[in-house]
């Protein structure tokens, strides 16, 4: 069985890596749902520790707990620019996310029962909530490819937003997924375009054997 992909298939890889953005402008046209379960499954064949598999997903068809959502995060967003001082301004008046207008949104979710899990988690459980970013940036490449807008939604209040999505006792939420057609991608990350801040020269994220050591 050949190993190496084509290189026309490698440089769709990179291609589609280089290119996903958070995206937090969407438009309203329903996103389809072969796609959206397409979309589900690329997420679901993530590596997880241990294999625990720990994401789920609930799809948010009600608009009045969209509604909710967006006040949870509409408040958050408050009390986040509250907290970075001389930056407070700048984040009031960011667009952190596309929950009113994005075609579908997902919770994502830690299962609850994870602590009988404990391969690859005794003395780093942290690893379930890694495994669930494995399992969101799958989804997030797959929508890149498939011309899906993809933005991860993280201000909010866990406790609010368990409480709102019914979560069972344990259940962490993770993640609110705006996803939806978009009229283009950004060409660059949009924080790094308001100047909020850069792409780290990668020379200064390789080390070499030791904690700051460069690679010669």
């Amino acid at each position: 069985m050949k190993q190496r992909y084509s290189d026309p298939e490698i440089a769709a890889v990179y291609r589609v890596i280089a290119e996903r953005r958070d995206m937090r402008h969407f438009r309203s046209d329903p996103v389809d749902p072969a796609l959206l379960a397409r979309l589900i499954a690329a997420a679901h064949q993530a590596p997880s520790v241990g294999y625990m598999q720990p994401w789920r997903f609930i799809r948010i068809a009600s608009p009045a707990l969209r509604a909710s959502i967006h006040a949870l995060v509409t408040a958050e967003q408050e009390k986040t620019a509250a907290a970075c001082g001389e930056r407070a301004e700048t984040v009031r008046r960011l667009k952190l996310e596309g929950i009113r207008e994005c075609g579908e949104l997902l919770a994502v979710v830690l299962m609850p029962d994870r602590a009988r899990y404990v391969v690859g988690r005794r003395t780093m459980p942290q690893m379930d909530i890694c495994s669930v970013a494995c399992a969101i940036q799958n989804l997030w490449l797959a929508a890149r490819a498939e011309g899906i807008g993809v933005g991860w939604v993280s201000i909010f209040d866990p406790e609010a937003m368990a409480e709102l999505l019914s979560l069972p006792e344990g259940a962490e939420p993770v993640a609110v997924l705006c996803l939806g057609h978009v009229d283009a991608f950004y060409p660059e990350p949009m924080l790094e375009t308001l100047g909020w801040d850069k792409r780290r020269d990668i020379r200064t994220i390789l080390f070499q054997d030791q904690w700051g050591r460069e690679i010669p």
